[in-house]
């Protein structure tokens, strides 16, 4: 367990239960955009997509942090600390974004963070292809959650769109990244409960 391990899930935590905003080491893809839904009424149904997304950045740095307190290799720890650096840059975007529209993030993220250390240190217990799978399957549930929100933002919201799009980018990229660093395809079985999970976390996120 190294002390690279035990800072991201720290900070995981400070994201979580103290709600200390995460700054982000990319520009925000939406800050060129013009408002057009704050003070709407479509602002609402932005703000409870976003702050879905938002809860989904959480258990992927919970994901994250959980496999790397674990992981066998070097080479595996560090793959998984550059991407839930990424993955903060989704957390501080999205987080941006609900307060744009005067929302609050979801007041379950503390119990997400928890249950995805939980979920990850599991997974990297085991080995760290199955840590790299769980990563893999993580991001295949995330990007079907944002290929539907692309569908469902306003086509005229300039702003939480290309949010939406350069997290889909990234999210694509670090699946791939998973399975070609010797992540494993999880059974069936595990892939379909984890995606009821993602659901779950989906429909409370969105209302509280």
């Amino acid at each position: 367990m190294s002390t690279d391990a035990l800072i991201l899930a720290f900070d995981g935590w400070l994201r979580t239960l103290a709600r200390v905003p995460a700054s982000a080491e990319r520009p925000n893809p939406g800050a060129q955009g013009t408002e057009t839904v704050a003070g709407t009424d479509r602002a609402d149904a932005v703000a409870a997509l976003m702050r879905v997304n938002h809860s989904g950045e959480i258990c992927a740095q919970g994901l994250y942090a959980g496999g790397a307190l674990f992981a066998r290799s070097e080479t595996t720890r560090e793959a998984l600390r550059h991407a839930a650096q990424e993955e903060l840059d989704h957390l501080a975007w999205c987080r941006e974004r609900l307060d744009q529209l005067d929302a609050a993030p979801s007041r379950l993220d503390p119990f997400w963070y928890l249950a995805s250390v939980v979920l990850g240190a599991g997974a990297g217990l085991i080995s760290d292809k199955v840590s790299l799978g769980f990563v893999h399957a993580t991001e295949d549930n995330v990007e079907r959650h944002l290929k539907d929100h692309l569908r469902a933002i306003p086509a005229d919201d300039t702003i939480t769109r290309p949010i939406l799009q350069q997290m889909l980018v990234d999210e694509v990229t670090h699946g791939q990244h998973a399975l070609e660093q010797g992540g494993v395809e999880l059974p069936a079985p595990v892939r379909r409960l984890m995606w009821e999970g993602a659901k779950l976390m989906t429909r409370t996120s969105e209302i509280c």
